[in-house]
């Protein structure tokens, strides 16, 4: 936990200058803007020595220690502030629970969530929203399978329409990746453009015959659309130019003024992207998208936001807004759909 800093000797005055919390949040949020994560931290743990009850400077404190790659931290700091009271609960059970995520500490969720269900602590529109990651984690959570199932399951034929679960889905990826595909490129195809395979593990099959540089035409059905891609031309996953191009807008519109709140944007749009890639959401443009995530993700986290604030920011009608706001609800149904 954060350590304050020594008290001057009795009798001694200490003087800060006027306003020096502010000025150094200001400091550490144009580090964090630039990536300078270890800067960050140091000029936001001075601010929250200054003040030890500003939700905001413990917000970006939290943020700053996440992307520095200090989890541990950036966790014993969210559970300072559950204790303390600070910041909006449930904004900050959403940070710590992301942090436990990427710390893989998937036991810790389900106690955590499965107490604030039983207290009825859930507000009722977040409900299905922790129902969900509550079932992630007990998913993450089985045992591992163990080598000699993980071969038994690459063996031939793959019967991909039986690999129903992301873990197994998982692994069969991860060992096409480094074997021979040839005598299973015919069902790996026959899978992409079939109307039942799942769409995580179409994108993951896309990505292995990207690895192994096939370049011939292959046709890939998802959400009801069905086109044809080279997969060693395509672009990687995680450089899809769309969700960097929609990420740039939201990053420049609201990363300095809600760090969190970025996060989850950015999140939940890389998420979408993953499920539909490597198609592009068509035919909205990226603004009205970035907008469409600005709103979704804040009626998620329970922010309220009105669509005339939305669409003054990005400089859109209402209603191409509510169109694009629809378009991504429908790809957050499909996507659980068919998990």
């Amino acid at each position: 936990m954060m350590k304050k800093r020594e008290k001057g000797k009795r009798g001694e005055k200490v003087v800060q200058f006027p306003d020096l919390d502010k000025r150094l949040l200001d400091k550490g949020l144009d580090s964090l803007q630039s990536k300078q994560y270890k800067a960050a931290v140091d000029y936001l743990q001075q601010a929250a020595e200054i003040s030890e009850e500003n939700e905001e400077i413990h917000i970006a404190l939290v943020l700053a220690y996440f992307e520095s790659g200090a989890l541990t931290e950036a966790k014993e700091q969210s559970e300072f502030m559950l204790q303390s009271g600070i910041g909006e609960y449930i904004q900050v059970v959403d940070m710590y629970l992301m942090i436990l995520i990427e710390l893989h500490q998937y036991q810790e969720i389900i106690t955590f969530i499965e107490c604030l269900l039983e207290e009825k602590e859930v507000p009722k529109e977040k409900y299905e929203h922790f129902s969900r990651i509550l079932e992630f984690c007990r998913r993450m959570d089985q045992p591992p399978v163990e080598e000699k199932v993980e071969e038994d399951i690459i063996a031939e034929p793959l019967q991909l329409q039986k690999i129903i679960e992301q873990k197994d889905q998982l692994i069969i990826a991860g060992q096409l990746a480094d074997k021979n595909i040839v005598p299973f490129i015919e069902e790996i195809l026959s899978y992409l453009r079939s109307k039942e395979g799942q769409p995580f593990f179409k994108s993951l099959l896309i990505n292995v015959l990207k690895q192994h540089l096939y370049n011939k035409e292959t046709t890939v059905e998802k959400m009801g659309r069905t086109e044809k891609f080279v997969p060693a031309e395509l672009p990687g996953i995680d450089d899809f130019p769309q969700q960097k191009r929609i990420e740039s807008i939201i990053r420049n519109l609201i990363e300095h003024e809600d760090p969190i709140l970025f996060e989850h944007t950015k999140g939940l749009a890389q998420r979408h992207f993953f499920m539909i890639y490597p198609f592009e959401m068509r035919p909205y443009e990226d603004h009205l998208l970035a907008a469409g995530y600005h709103l979704l993700a804040s009626e998620y986290l329970g922010l309220e936001i009105s669509l005339e604030e939305v669409t003054h920011l990005y400089e859109i009608s209402a209603e191409d807004l509510q169109s694009a706001k629809m378009y991504l609800q429908k790809i957050e149904e499909f996507s659980y759909s068919k998990i």
